[in-house]
């Protein structure tokens, strides 16, 4: 990793230390699909709801879980607004309005990146930093986009329902907070040698994303394989909602392994290994 280390500030460091990474997952095909608004109602439904809802609930969870664990250790003090910033339960509201009542049998797909962060927050605390700058900072950054885009797209009702994900009720000004939040990482009292590592890790969280990414633009490029959205049958919570179609997509070690190898003919074969552990 280079980073300057005249950027003495850790907000600094991380900013430029994964701006790389940062522009990788924006310009990864799902990314531009979704930011430009152009990806298909039923795909999108998908890979919204396996990628930005079960997935990042199972995250949430686990960082959250380690942020209350650590909530005293020094470098996590500065950073802890479970008021402001906790996700996991806006998450578990959004599942239950897609799956109904039985949203919790939903499996963990993120289990390396869920693994890491449980890793860290027991044997290196101050890692959490890391993953914390990668998510918060970044739903804050670009989640009102995405929240207007996905209700469209969705047709998601102007309730809020199925996007509390996106809705940060304690904080009036997302500028404001994240000038507070940087702020407040510049507190985080480190050596260089410290610094780096969080920026490597954060790097590393990023990496988790986007295979995160990868995993549902599989599930995108085989729209043709889906079976058709029902209406309303027995179980469902609500008209309209589609349990059942989604449960249907279902993966088998060859045929995604066949996927990936048109989805990313650069993939190394480590990396596709990485993909299907997330399964």
């Amino acid at each position: 990793l280079c980073v300057s280390t005249s950027l003495g500030d850790l907000s600094e460091m991380l900013l430029a230390g994964t701006k790389e990474s940062h522009t990788k997952l924006e310009i990864s095909q799902l990314g531009r699909d979704f930011y430009k608004g152009i990806v298909k109602k039923d795909v999108l439904k998908v890979c919204f709801l396996l990628n930005c809802i079960e997935a990042l609930y199972f995250i949430y969870s686990a960082m959250e879980d380690e942020l209350e664990r650590n909530k005293d250790h020094p470098y996590i003090a500065p950073i802890y607004f479970p008021t402001e910033l906790y996700r996991r339960e806006a998450l578990a509201q959004d599942l239950q309005y897609f799956y109904g009542v039985d949203w919790e049998k939903q499996k963990d797909s993120t289990t390396l990146w869920v693994k890491r962060i449980h890793e860290v927050g027991k044997k290196d605390p101050g890692m959490l930093v890391a993953h914390c700058y990668v998510r918060y900072i970044g739903d804050l950054s670009g989640g009102h986009m995405l929240n207007n885009v996905a209700k469209k797209v969705l047709r998601l009702p102007a309730t809020g329902e199925g996007l509390r994900f996106y809705q940060f009720e304690g904080i009036t000004s997302h500028k404001g907070f994240k000038q507070l939040y940087r702020s407040k990482l510049n507190e985080v009292d480190v050596e260089m040698e410290t610094k780096l590592s969080i920026v490597d890790e954060a790097i590393r969280a990023y990496d988790y994303s986007l295979l995160v990414s990868e995993r549902a633009r599989c599930l995108c490029r085989r729209e043709r394989h889906l079976p058709q959205p029902h209406t309303q049958s027995a179980g469902c919570c609500r008209p309209g909602c589609h349990p059942c179609w989604l449960h249907s997509v279902v993966f088998s070690e060859s045929s995604l392994r066949e996927e990936l190898g048109v989805v990313s003919l650069q993939m190394e074969p480590s990396c596709i290994n990485l993909v299907l552990a997330l399964y």
